[in-house]
């Protein structure tokens, strides 16, 4: 089964590649940092989610189209991305402070897209769309299996002023969303442009077997 919400177009209506990815009250989504670091390389523009473990409503939700990316550590590990990002996962963890006193917030995203999967072949055919293994993009989508994968294809934006900011409490614990209590921009340059993009997102949509909206 396959449903897919459209949120922001890739461009504005003149055809003027936005600069801004206009995140409001500080939202932001945690995600690894080699995905980060993945995302900022535009060697991908997905992300997969099913929901923190203390997510108000257990479920994943799109709490807003535009947010800042704040990275985690905690669940990355080698055995669970493919072998090529071995070196960039270790790289994320070198002289970390642990516990983090401090997150460094260098890139936003827009949601273009949210895919839902409960395909198996489907999420099979975009193994190479992203830098998880197979085995561990299967086990996402199997955890709370009456619930749908969301694949999300997103325009990443690495910003003009990333900033260093202390860690609150209210970042800590097992969910996706949080509110950065400091001022933050989100003025940036997307990491793709908006042709090499919408090629991308094409391929996912091959991928995934969806045509589009009619």
């Amino acid at each position: 089964m396959l449903k897919v919400k459209e949120y922001t177009p890739i461009s504005s209506s003149d055809g003027v590649m936005h600069r801004d990815a206009g995140v409001a009250d500080g939202l932001a989504l945690k995600e690894w940092a080699v995905a980060i670091r993945a995302l900022d390389a535009g060697d991908q523009i997905l992300l997969l989610r099913k929901g923190g473990i203390v997510e108000e409503t257990k479920d994943f939700r799109v709490r807003g189209t535009s947010f800042f990316l704040y990275p985690t550590y905690e669940h990355q590990k080698k055995e669970l991305v493919k072998p090529g990002w071995h070196r960039q996962l270790e790289e994320t963890l070198r002289d970390r402070e642990v516990p983090p006193t401090e997150v460094e917030i260098t890139h936003a995203a827009r949601v273009v897209e949210d895919i839902e999967l409960q395909d198996e072949a489907a999420l099979a055919n975009l193994v190479d769309l992203h830098i998880w293994t197979e085995d561990y993009a299967s086990q996402r989508l199997h955890w709370r299996p009456y619930k749908p994968l969301h694949v999300l294809a997103v325009r990443v934006y690495r910003l003009d002023e990333p900033r260093i900011l202390p860690v609150r409490e209210t970042y800590l614990g097992c969910t996706s969303w949080i509110r950065l209590e400091d001022q933050v921009s989100s003025r940036g340059v997307p990491v793709l442009g908006d042709q090499e993009f919408r090629e991308r997102l094409e391929a996912v949509h091959r991928r995934v077997g969806w045509a589009g909206t009619p």
